[in-house]
């Protein structure tokens, strides 16, 4: 794993179990389990693989995303809200933390 997918893939743990919503207003929490995150509202996990592919989309974009389906990838809808209220990613330029893993 690189350097910032190991940031990524702890800060993913150390927020488990918080309540996340979804953009429809579906909340829901998650649970890592080795390169896996278990969304309470699925019984598909969703891989390390996939968010780091959510992660660099989100890179390309320059961390501004208005919506799930911008990330281009299975689970957005709830990878999306985890990312946003982590501060990895924003709606608008101002707003914009930038790039949290790579530091």
């Amino acid at each position: 794993m690189e350097k910032w997918q190991d940031r990524l893939w702890t800060l993913l743990k150390e927020h488990e179990g918080n309540e996340f919503v979804t953009a429809k207003g579906l909340a829901y929490s998650y649970v890592i389990k080795g390169g896996e995150m278990f969304v309470s509202r699925r019984t598909k996990s969703i891989t390390a693989a996939t968010i780091f592919m959510a992660y660099k989309r989100a890179e390309e974009l320059e961390w501004i995303v208005t919506g799930p389906k911008k990330l281009g990838t299975f689970g957005a809808s709830y990878i999306y809200p985890v990312f946003k209220k982590l501060g990895i990613i924003k709606k608008e330029p101002d707003k914009v933390h930038g790039d949290i893993c790579n530091g």
